[in-house]
């Protein structure tokens, strides 16, 4: 079992569970786990906490005998592409600024499973042995942009789109992608200030960009995290474009034959992909899973809702921009909102629950199927990897169903874990 491993990384509140300390022992467990002078690449997105844990992270790899390369602020899917002998980032993804996280990459940019990062957490107390160096690269986006615009860049004269780039790792590097293909762009959440990282704008808050969209009378908007792991959408009329319809657009336009999605995707993307005879693997929530589902079955797209879009052919990991991309070369003359309306989804409610305790007991596991069965629905129940709360999802053919089996299920779960 893994003590300081979540669903995606080493993640918590600075200065509580997330110290220097702890971070500095990363540093050297996952040099050490690396092998002899490991070259590490480290890059951050923009929290106030950033560079301190970054410092924290390099003393662990010199006090490992290795070699840190600090990269500076850069999306995580850039450190993914542009790794050394392991990748770092000093991100806590889609969370508010207090919180920071530790990402990381093997030689190869794959997120980490399981059992290697268990491997890591037995080292955690190993002894200093020093003798590894410090280095400061130039400007590190520079490669990744080239990187990213020749590989899925395309004309985008005559789009009109808003980028909201959350106060984060790619505040003025995604709105330069677009103009650099021709597209008219005005970016929001395009100033951090190490506070306001993801604070009312980005992919975990869409109003503001479906306001600036509609305001505007622009195409479309896109939204990305704090780090630039995921993005979402908005239409003309300012209706949120999420995971499912992206990569539902993506996998017609790109004909393929299998995406890779999780337990949370809509019934109607299964259905939509039956109709295509496109194969669906599903996998547990985070996107490293469906990364690895992608590698074991030899697909190239995938994705979550939440917006963690994933294309493989000339990547490595998911990326927001090169989603994003992809996202308006599909159009191909239509709207947002035309290319989205093949896929009819099922109404689902969702709903956060505090709890104290994020152990489900058989006795409840047990008690939430029966409801949801007997409710005629779809009920998924878990556990965040990276907060204190259990997580409720209820689907069914109607919205007022929905809502009823969420409402349930949530009250169920508070009663005997809040």
């Amino acid at each position: 079992m893994r003590r300081y491993f979540g669903t995606d990384g080493v993640r918590g509140i600075v200065g509580e569970f997330l110290t220097e300390e702890l971070v500095e022992r990363l540093g050297r467990a996952a040099t050490l786990w690396t092998g002899v002078e490991a070259r590490v690449f480290i890059g951050r997105d923009t929290r106030a906490s950033g560079p301190a844990l970054e410092r924290a992270f390099a003393r662990g790899v010199v006090s490992a005998g290795g070699h840190a390369v600090l990269g500076g602020v850069l999306p995580t899917p850039a450190v993914a592409l542009l790794r050394l002998d392991l990748g770092v980032v000093i991100s806590a993804s889609h969370n508010p600024p207090e919180y920071n996280g530790v990402k990381l990459f093997d030689r190869e940019g794959l997120k980490l499973v399981d059992e290697q990062e268990e491997q890591i957490e037995a080292l955690l107390d190993a002894r200093a042995t020093n003798g590894g160096t410090v280095d400061e690269v130039g400007i590190a986006t520079d490669s990744y942009l080239e990187h990213v615009l020749e590989r899925f860049g395309s004309d985008l004269s005559g789009l009109r789109i808003v980028v909201d780039c959350a106060n984060g790792a790619y505040a003025g590097l995604a709105p330069q992608a677009f103009e650099k293909l021709g597209a008219e762009v005005h970016a929001i959440g395009d100033e951090p200030d190490g506070e306001n990282i993801n604070i009312g704008s980005g992919a975990t808050h869409l109003r503001t960009l479906q306001q600036t969209v509609t305001r505007l009378g622009f195409d479309l908007g896109v939204a990305f995290d704090g780090d630039g792991d995921r993005m979402l959408a908005v239409d003309a009329s300012g209706n949120a474009i999420d995971g499912d319809q992206i990569v539902a657009v993506l996998a017609l336009h790109r004909r393929v034959e299998l995406v890779a999605v999780t337990v949370m995707t809509n019934l109607g993307f299964h259905r939509l992909m039956e109709e295509h005879g496109i194969r669906v693997v599903t996998t547990d929530v985070g996107d490293r899973y469906v990364l690895e589902a992608l590698r074991r079955e030899g697909g190239v797209l995938g994705g979550e809702q939440s917006g963690h879009v994933i294309w493989l052919d000339g990547h490595v990991t998911g990326d927001g921009l090169v989603a994003a991309l992809l996202l308006c070369a599909a159009l191909e003359g239509r709207t947002l909102e035309q290319a989205v309306s093949m896929l009819e989804r099922l109404p689902q409610v969702k709903r956060d629950v505090r709890v104290r305790t994020k152990e489900i007991p058989p006795a409840l596991r047990e008690e939430i199927d029966r409801v949801g069965t007997g409710n005629g629905g779809r009920v998924l129940v878990r556990a965040s990897g990276t907060e204190p709360v259990v997580r409720v999802l209820a689907e069914a053919e109607t919205l007022p169903e929905a809502e009823n089996l969420c409402g349930t299920i949530a009250s169920l779960v508070a009663r005997q874990l809040g």
